[in-house]
């Protein structure tokens, strides 16, 4: 049964040829008068387009009812109107059109916006912003071949979903998809779950085992964090691409396979070979197509639907009528900077909705360190000696208490500093503090004049204290820039200037690193 799409009547001759249009192009399409309710027209629209009276009440109670049904909504304005893109967004509508109209542009520009309704659907997807836009086509472009997908993009982006999503658009759909994360498996195991191996190929190894490519023969195999693959792997994965065919650890018999690969990592897979840490061959092999995913703090426009989706979905999957979200929550949730992207989004929307007391959420109700950590810079932390063991190393409970301490004493230091302004302006036409007589303190000026202040013998040089390798120490007067700079200074002399490996062990990206070696003028020895 093909789709179908409604067409209001407020400007009789464009929704005529509309029609028109549209039935030639495969779709159902339903004339919507002013007379009728959406309802008595099509039960399951997938589309609307008023084709006028935007600003009337009956085009705002149109674009509601759609928006309750996730449906895309098209108008149709005159020239005189001139909404632009922007003015049509605030209006709920997916796009404008200025009248006269091109048909064929209209249904070429619906057919692509059914298509990206089609991919989220598939994919659990949701942003409406261009970056998104664009990787949805670009999904849905890639899907159709049969070529190796890179995917780039920060963790917690949703770089499986994309690939869940190529597979579920492309032939192999109704084959097997089947993920590995890289990362988490170990180094002497990585090989056997890949490939598979024989019995007695090592210690433990009991039986036969099928490897991830074996299950996956004739689907999709779909490797994240590619980039920690040790090159011995490297090698065998690169035979798999060329020659279709590997043989099990342990094993002599060669075996064929039909997969399409899909991998992808959290950090940009060319750096990796510019280190000499993978093979360039093999990056140039599965660097055929690449899909580049933004980060959440690059799309901010996107949150709050992102936030109405995991509320709808958490809400029926726990049996839980949550209230809502009032406006001043909503701005803190879009203001943070969201390091964990939409997965860390996900969880605390989920958190929220379990958790609802019975009432809107309200911004005191978000987690404090949301709260806390807008327009703040983050504290240094313990650095580790390589990218694994960031991964599993934890931050010992005592440098965490240390840490938090620092950060409360700052701010008292700033609450006090405000508090001596505030006394200094209130006595300023006291006269002196302590008497006219007393040497030490001057009589203070009035109001908004230079405050002459004692000379003072200098400080004694603070010594350094003998320090851990790969701890800041924190000493009285140092500023949190000056906590930052020694956390760089450290990093880089444990890894011999290393940049790369700078930035892992401070988990900021190498842009960043560069940046700050600049402004605070460090000098690489």
């Amino acid at each position: 049964m093909p789709d179908a799409i409604v067409v209001t009547t407020d400007d009789l001759e464009p929704a005529v040829r509309l029609r028109a249009g549209f039935v030639a192009a495969g779709y159902e399409v339903e004339l919507l008068t002013p007379s009728e309710r959406f309802a008595d027209v099509l039960s399951e629209p997938v589309l609307l387009v008023l084709s006028g009276g935007l600003q009337e009440e009956r085009a705002r109670a149109l674009i509601a009812v759609a928006r309750q049904r996730r449906l895309p909504v098209l108008g149709l304005v005159e020239a005189t109107e001139r909404l632009g893109r922007e003015g049509c967004r605030q209006l709920g509508l997916s796009e404008c059109f200025t009248k006269p109209i091109d048909v064929d542009e209209v249904v070429l520009v619906a057919r692509r916006l059914l298509e990206r309704e089609r991919l989220r659907a598939l994919t659990g997807i949701v942003g409406e912003t261009e970056v998104m836009e664009e990787v949805l086509e670009k999904v849905v472009q890639v899907a159709a071949v049969d070529t190796t997908v890179l995917i780039e993009g920060e963790s917690g982006t949703g770089k499986e979903l994309v690939a869940r999503g190529i597979h579920a658009l492309s032939r192999r759909r109704e084959r097997a998809f089947v993920a590995a994360n890289v990362a988490a498996l170990p180094e002497t195991l990585l090989e056997s779950e890949l490939f598979g191996h024989e019995r007695g190929a090592f210690t433990g190894a009991t039986d036969r085992r099928k490897g991830l490519f074996e299950l996956a023969h004739s689907g999709t195999i779909f490797l994240d964090e590619i980039g920690e693959m040790p090159r011995p792997t490297q090698t065998k994965l690169l035979r798999v691409l060329e020659e279709r065919e590997f043989r099990r650890v342990g094993g002599e018999e060669l075996l064929r396979v039909d997969v399409r690969v899909l991998t992808a990592t959290n950090r940009p897979l060319r750096e990796h070979v510019e280190l000499g840490e993978f093979r360039r061959d093999l990056y140039h092999r599965l660097n055929v197509l690449r899909i580049e995913l933004p980060p959440l703090r690059e799309r901010r426009a996107d949150i709050p639907r992102l936030v109405e989706a995991f509320v709808r979905e958490f809400s029926q999957r726990h049996g839980r009528d949550f209230q809502g979200i009032d406006p001043a929550a909503l701005r803190t949730l879009v203001d943070y900077d969201w390091p964990g992207n939409v997965r860390e989004l996900r969880n605390l929307i989920e958190s929220m909705v379990v958790l609802a007391p019975g009432r809107v959420i309200r911004a005191e109700d978000i987690p404090l360190e949301v709260r806390s950590s807008i327009g703040r810079s983050r504290l240094p932390v313990l650095l580790h000696t390589s990218a694994r063991d960031a991964r599993t190393a934890e931050t010992p409970p005592e440098l965490e208490f240390l840490l938090r301490s620092l950060f409360d004493l700052k701010l008292d230091v700033e609450d006090l500093r405000r508090e001596f302004e505030r006394y200094r302006a209130r006595h300023a036409d006291a006269g002196p503090l302590l008497g006219p007589a007393h040497p030490a303190y001057p009589t203070l000026p009035q109001y908004g004049a230079p405050i002459p202040l004692p000379a003072l013998a200098p400080a004694p040089e603070p010594q350094p204290a003998p320090r851990e390798e790969g701890v800041v120490v924190y000493r009285p007067g140092m500023t949190m820039e000056d906590l930052e700079r020694e956390a760089i200074r450290s990093a880089l002399r444990q890894v011999h200037g290393n940049r790369r490996k700078a930035a892992e062990m401070l988990r900021i990206g190498e842009r960043t690193l560069y940046r700050k070696i600049k402004e605070y003028g460090i000098v690489e020895s």
